[in-house]
């Protein structure tokens, strides 16, 4: 229960042989497009492990303060539900500026609040000049992440989106696990005190530097969007981002079934979050090697990055297979499994055991939604797509450790939260099917077959020419074949 989204390629004939698989990855790797984009994800989302645990290290483990579930709710609601409100108006701009502009600026603008968020906190300031500084830096953070997803397509085929996907975003959370290590190790050299903690969330500002140098040498133009906008139009879509995204997902109900099914993960993931926050700090004990506290959450963090990290391998092997809403299937099923066999039991090994599982089932489901978002959503409204996938992923999350809070006890043992949790799996599994069968009581779709991903298969066209071809098949009534 892991607390805060590809290397296999198939033929006609089979399975490839590993040599082509390896080959094609040092392709994709060496693509200069790809390469950038790859590493200013991974300097952002570093970033974002080390700021994050660093803050969260000072509210939530810092002797001199008490966390009950409802401050706990409070703190993660104050971060993340403000700007996932914000989050689609500003998925508009992904649609009409240049995106490669948005990733300097906003990789500048994110280096200055990581700095004056430090400041506050080395000034010994708490309460809401905290929680602000916290939610700016925050949320150009996923402005950059959303932009970075739109403009995947502009350097990688639409056919291998799901493998590029996987790359890209398994190897993002897992920077971000890195990055809480590492300032889960600077809080433990440092010390507990404030300034230590703010001394650490400073070298959260060493991202934003590295985003900034990569992106300026990235081509003006080169990411998207292919059409623009005057800016009195741009004006006129941020006022009405969430409706544009919203409607663009309702058209493609593939992209529905995998909100519901994100949604559904997020819900169970916030309630189980809140009960291993309360068992680390108020319940467990060291066991052996493992250990209870801010130490214990750095296990689960590790536990959790190393399913993230089987589920880059697995998610395109699984989907060549099953497609991407079987695959969906599999792992909503699994997740209340794990939740039942190791959640309830509430010990130190199941918990580990238990955030392995669940980091591999939450990134296999965010990486079938990308590359649905990908491929069924055309690129003059993908950013704000994106931005709505987003606000379910915030949204669904803070309500659920708002509920949860006022369920919980302070020591955390509530074996009914997490028999919620694992209910909430299979509520996501009915409600991803009703979305599915809504869409096949609609027009007639293509009858072409599941094509396999592959990580590795760079497009050599320009921008545009991926674009056009991926509208053109969703104009032939195909959009996200493989999900069948």
């Amino acid at each position: 229960m892991p607390v805060a989204s590809d290397t296999t390629a198939t033929t006609v004939g089979g399975p490839s042989p590993a040599p082509g698989r390896a080959g094609r990855l040092r392709e994709l790797l060496l693509h200069p497009g790809f390469g950038r984009l790859l590493t200013v994800r991974l300097a952002a989302q570093w970033g974002d492990g080390v700021f994050q645990a660093a803050l969260g290290g000072l509210v939530l483990f810092s002797p001199e303060r008490e966390a009950d579930p409802v401050m706990v709710a409070l703190g993660l609601a104050t971060v993340l539900l403000p700007y996932s409100l914000i989050g689609p108006f500003a998925g508009a701009l992904l649609d009409r500026w240049d995106r490669r502009r948005v990733l300097v600026v906003a990789g500048a603008l994110r280096g200055v609040l990581t700095l004056a968020t430090a400041g506050v906190v080395l000034a010994g300031i708490t309460g809401p000049p905290l929680y602000l500084g916290a939610l700016a830096t925050i949320g150009v953070s996923r402005f950059i992440q959303a932009g970075l997803s739109a403009a995947l397509p502009h350097v990688v085929s639409s056919e291998h989106l799901v493998g590029a996907n996987s790359l890209v975003t398994t190897s993002g959370a897992v920077a971000a696990a890195i990055g809480a290590g590492c300032a889960i190790g600077l809080r433990g050299l440092l010390g507990p005190a404030d300034v230590d903690a703010a001394w650490t969330t400073m070298v959260a500002g060493i991202g934003s530097v590295v985003i900034v140098v990569v992106a300026t040498t990235i081509a003006r133009g080169s990411l998207g969007p292919d059409e623009r906008r005057e800016a009195a139009q741009a004006l006129r879509a941020v006022a009405s981002g969430l409706a544009d995204g919203a409607r663009a997902a309702r058209d493609a109900p593939g992209v529905v079934a995998a909100f519901c099914a994100v949604a559904a993960h997020r819900l169970a993931f916030g309630v189980t979050t809140l009960v291993v926050l309360l068992l680390m700090r108020n319940s467990l004990t060291d066991v052996g090697p493992l250990k209870a506290g801010i130490a214990g959450l750095g296990e689960v963090v590790v536990a959790a990055a190393a399913g993230l990290g089987v589920a880059a391998v697995v998610t395109p092997w699984l989907t060549g297979r099953v497609g991407r809403t079987g695959t969906v299937r599999i792992m909503l099923v699994l997740a209340a499994v794990a939740l039942l066999s190791l959640g309830l039991p509430m010990t130190l090994p199941t918990i580990l055991g238990g955030s392995f599982v669940l980091g591999l089932v939450g990134q296999a489901i965010k990486l079938c939604s990308d590359a649905a978002v990908q491929t069924e959503v055309g690129d003059a409204v993908r950013g704000r797509v994106f931005s709505l996938s987003d606000t379910t992923f915030n949204v669904t999350y803070v309500i659920a450790v708002a509920g949860a809070a006022f369920l919980a006890p302070p020591s955390g043992r509530s074996p009914l939260l997490l028999a919620l949790a694992a209910g909430l799996y299979l509520l996501g599994l009915v409600v991803h099917e009703l979305a599915l069968r809504s869409r096949a009581c609609g027009p007639a779709q293509g009858g072409t077959q599941p094509t396999a991903p592959s990580a590795t298969s760079v497009s050599t066209a320009p921008s545009a020419s991926v674009s056009v071809s991926s509208t053109s098949q969703r104009a032939e009534g195909e959009p996200g074949a493989d999900d069948r």
